[in-house]
């Protein structure tokens, strides 16, 4: 299951986690957002105890969209060390956004 990010829990959950941490910003009504959340929520199975693979819903936690830039969505923001170390707009393969992880977790 995927983790839900909000304002009030990204910086302990996320920047200060110590794992690679997979970020999917989406809302509610974006079409594609729907499409890839179940890749979203298959990763975040398949990584468990590994990586931490959570959303956050734009719409109810603007701050952290702010705060990254977010401009169109789906955006999936890979960290690591609590700094952002890849991006990807828009929707993306299952085996994709593995390899682009899977980079990270060395």
């Amino acid at each position: 299951m995927a983790f839900e990010f909000t304002d009030s829990n990204f910086k302990q959950q996320a920047l200060e986690s110590g794992q690679v941490v997979v970020v999917d910003f989406w809302a509610q009504w974006c079409g594609p957002c729907r499409a890839i959340a179940p890749i979203i929520e298959e990763l975040a199975d398949d990584y468990a105890g590994n990586a931490l693979v959570g959303k956050v819903d734009v719409d109810a936690n603007q701050e952290l969209a702010m705060q990254y830039g977010i401009r169109s969505i789906p955006t999936i923001v890979i960290l690591k060390d609590g700094k952002e170390v890849e991006r990807h707009l828009g929707a993306i393969t299952k085996p994709a956004l593995q390899s682009k992880i899977d980079k990270h977790m060395a």
